[in-house]
């Protein structure tokens, strides 16, 4: 059975808080567990630790959920507003899960934040906000993405678009990282929405999420996405 590791959502302990939300968590949203598991892969959520490195020898690939901002630390700008400043702890762990799984062969999906987390740990660079595609009804918000023509997800699908898809984000792949290249863009102003690493080892992301789509009709079928991550997983 394949095993893919889930990286974590992470909540904070808050100031004057009691009980558990006086720890850290580490958590998944359940949709992409469900996204996974009818596919007949086991999920595991992987803790924050200095360990990344041991997971990826216990995984056949690695899934990146969406979640809070990425440091612009991280790429080596500063924030400009203290409520961009994002999750340095998680942006650490993640960036390392994905070297070592690139360096190991290991697959590698990215979700929303995951595909800006895998352009920053192979050196590109974020748009600290793009406020067009931001909304406040999370997995009711949704746009138009047109693919790439030749690309991996134009190939998959065999349309090119426009493809309604859930995409909700402030912050958005600037320049890319090495050997990555655009898979899709929004119609509207031609974001980077999905992109993929040239060469043999499977990398791919999308900053939409196809978890959401399940069930819902005229939204981009999440169904040969997680196929074909799978069935590199299990090569």
């Amino acid at each position: 059975m394949i095993r893919i590791g889930v990286s974590p959502r992470l909540f904070h302990p808050e100031p004057g808080a009691r009980g558990v939300h006086t720890k850290l968590l580490d958590y998944l949203e359940h949709s992409v567990a469900e996204w996974l598991l009818e596919r007949g892969a086991l999920p595991f959520l992987i803790p924050v630790s200095a360990r990344a490195a041991d997971y990826v020898g216990a995984i056949d690939g690695l899934l990146l959920q969406g979640g809070a901002d990425i440091s612009p630390l991280s790429y080596g700008e500063e924030p400009r507003k203290p409520e961009w400043s994002g999750d340095p702890m998680r942006d650490r762990f993640e960036i390392e899960l994905v070297r070592a799984c690139i360096a190991a062969g290991k697959p590698v999906l990215g979700i929303c934040r995951g595909a800006q987390i895998i352009n920053v740990a192979l050196g590109g660079s974020l748009h600290q906000d793009i406020p067009a595609h931001r909304s406040e009804g999370y997995d009711t918000h949704a746009h138009e993405v047109r693919l790439e023509p030749a690309s991996g997800l134009a190939r998959l699908y065999g349309e090119l678009g426009p493809r309604h898809v859930v995409s909700i984000h402030h912050q958005a792949i600037n320049r890319l990282g090495r050997d990555l290249v655009v898979e899709a863009r929004s119609v509207d102003d031609g974001i980077v929405e999905a992109i993929r690493m040239k060469g043999t080892s499977y990398v791919c992301a999308v900053q939409w999420h196809p978890e959401f789509h399940r069930g819902r009709n005229g939204f981009l079928d999440g169904g040969p996405l997680a196929d074909e991550f799978l069935a590199a997983a299990g090569a």
